[in-house]
């Protein structure tokens, strides 16, 4: 029982940091926080102020026909009602910029995390999970660090002012209030704890929603190719309902709670009426003011409801910036490196590296040792899952080593700062990823924007893409949509050439670049890219034999090591696995049994 208390204890205070947290964003805003808050507070002032000019309403204007109050009440309740509006307008205004901006600091801050974040935390879970968190779990901390501040100043003032009402019109009849504050309590308090819970199982189910529709998008076509339509549906169906099932036990709890309040609200205005019919009393109260009390506390009760519902905003928005702040507080990749790396020569030797992947405890190299000299080029083959893509993700530290060392110009790579390193490489892979953009902004990208048009052309002339280029309406300066839509896959590839070709980096990594290409396209990539290898230090990822046929060195990979290593005459000559890769590809009969 006692280890229960604790983490219950725990967990309150967790609760507390985070909301503390999630406020010091409000807080920037601390100016229009303050007007908006002396808004609120007047909101509800006026709401109690009227009320307690019932009683000379009713026991004067009406019971007395006071000629004062008949002049002056209709003006004193434009006043109140003048000046409770622009409070009103005031406050919403204020609460409605605060919140925004929050969410947009908030959303940009977990967007910069996803920025600086290791590769590895992209593949850790789904890519639903992580769109969604900027989407939808974001906006619903608005709720927590604006619209809850609303409702906490606002309802409290009114219940306050109304509380005062009741007291200084008859104490005696206020002790009605004693039938709910203890109820709304244990009300308040049932229905946090279980708006937390079901928070934090919506937050991880508008991922899942998210993530299938994305994947139906994304995969249009081969859904309609193979008839995957009622597949797909179902399974968003799946999601959805489940998504619908935990909105509806939020709505019920909201409901439960609601329904509790106003039975107890009914409960304490018949006490109330109880209270002011007794013999003896009934006399001593005047309509004014049993009225005045009466209203004061059916006033309460909305105000009551709403401070208990304001739970379920709170928690799940604290259940949202957990979230959040959890993506936020994640370490960022690791960049020991102190050596600034100005203009590297090239000359890359891994010795003895290996590489297993965490998740499933995959060794994805086992022990691989290779040197590639300045200027040359290294093609890796082998079948899929040998450990090619693995060691070139090696390079820019997309993944680290678990064993071994990655050496460059002699020294461990690990020694030179990523910024620095990364500027070393360009890279051209199968998965062409282009913005919504020009055909300009798409070659000269992130720090090549500076880059003249002069310099894009040639780029581009020099991937001979300037072919196409020059047939697009505004040239380079012509929107290629979304990923390049608008554009071929060899059009796309040549794109990725140019902004390779302009970075002029002296490592090069093409990954399988030319595949899935026709004839002609292939035709001129290869003539762009034997351009782009020029004098750098090259690693070819290919599956076609036939492309890197005139490499410095073919290491040929299997199980994530290094089986066979030489020119492509020297290879052939072995008569092992390179040269029965070569046979299968070119139909060639077989001269030799070759172990697998």
């Amino acid at each position: 029982m006692s280890e229960g208390k604790k983490k219950v204890s725990l967990w309150d205070e967790e609760s507390r940091r985070t909301y503390k947290r999630l406020l010091a964003y409000t807080a920037r805003y601390w100016p229009v926080v303050l007007v908006t808050i002396v808004g609120f507070a007047v909101d509800g002032g006026c709401l109690a102020f009227f009320t307690n000019k019932l009683k000379p309403i009713i026991d004067d204007l009406f019971a007395k026909k006071d000629p004062y109050l008949i002049f002056w009440m209709p003006i004193w309740i434009i006043a109140i009602f003048t000046v409770r509006g622009i409070a009103t307008f005031v406050s919403n205004y204020g609460i409605g910029y605060v919140g925004r901006n929050v969410v947009q600091a908030m959303q940009r801050d977990v967007f910069s995390a996803y920025l600086r974040l290791p590769a590895t935390f992209f593949g850790s879970e789904h890519s639903g999970h992580q769109i969604s968190r900027i989407t939808y779990t974001s906006e619903q901390i608005a709720g927590a660090s604006t619209d809850a501040l609303k409702v906490a100043v606002t309802e409290s003032v009114t219940v306050v002012g109304m509380f005062y009402v009741m007291l200084s019109n008859s104490a005696y009849l206020t002790i009605a209030l004693l039938l709910l504050i203890p109820a709304i309590v244990l009300i308040a308090t049932l229905v946090s704890k279980r708006y937390r819970v079901i928070s934090r199982r919506i937050q991880s189910m508008m991922g899942s929603v998210t993530g299938t529709v994305a994947e139906a998008v994304e995969a249009h076509r081969e859904v309609r190719i193979y008839g995957g339509q009622e597949e797909a549906a179902e399974r968003f169906k799946q999601v959805s309902d489940h998504a619908r099932y935990l909105n509806l036990k939020i709505i019920a709890t909201a409901a439960t709670s609601s329904a509790s309040i106003q039975t107890v609200a009914a409960l304490a205005l018949a006490g109330l009426v109880f209270l002011g019919s007794r013999p003896g009393v009934i006399d001593s109260i005047s309509a004014g003011v049993f009225v005045t009390v009466l209203t004061a506390m059916g006033g309460m009760m909305p105000s009551l409801k709403r401070l208990t519902n304001v739970q379920a905003t709170m928690q799940t928005g604290i259940s949202a910036a957990e979230n959040l702040f959890a993506v936020m507080d994640l370490p960022p990749e690791v960049d020991h490196g102190t050596k600034v790396l100005e203009r590297t020569r090239g000359d890359l030797r891994f010795e003895d590296v290996r590489l297993v992947y965490p998740r499933n405890d995959f060794e994805a190299l086992a022990g691989v040792n290779l040197h590639c000299a300045p200027g040359t080029v290294t093609a890796l083959v082998g079948r899929s899952g040998s450990g090619k893509s693995s060691l070139v993700s090696l390079l820019p530290r997309f993944n680290a080593p678990t064993g071994g060392r990655i050496l460059l110009d002699g020294e461990n790579y690990e020694s030179y700062t990523l910024p620095s390193l990364r500027k070393q490489i360009a890279w051209v892979g199968q998965s062409v990823v282009l913005l919504d953009g020009t055909v300009a902004e798409n070659i000269a990208y992130g720090e090549l924007a500076g880059a003249s048009e002069q310099a894009i052309i040639a780029a581009a002339e020099a991937a001979n893409a300037m072919e196409f280029i020059q047939r697009l309406p505004k040239g380079i300066h012509s929107n290629i949509g979304e990923g390049g839509n608008m554009l071929s896959g060899g059009q796309r590839q040549r794109i990725a050439i140019a902004r390779a070709i302009l970075k002029n980096a002296p490592i090069l990594v093409l990954d399988e670049a030319t595949s899935a290409l026709d004839t002609e396209s292939e035709r001129l990539i290869q003539q762009a890219l034997q351009r782009l290898m020029r004098d750098r230090t090259t690693l070819v990822i290919a599956h076609r034999l036939s492309t890197i046929e005139h490499a410095d060195q073919i290491a040929v990979m299997e199980h994530g090591r290094i089986i066979e290593r030489g020119t492509h005459v020297e290879l052939i000559a072995m008569g092992g696995h390179y040269a029965a890769l070569h046979r299968m590809q070119f139909n060639e009969p077989s001269v030799a049994v070759v172990a697998d």
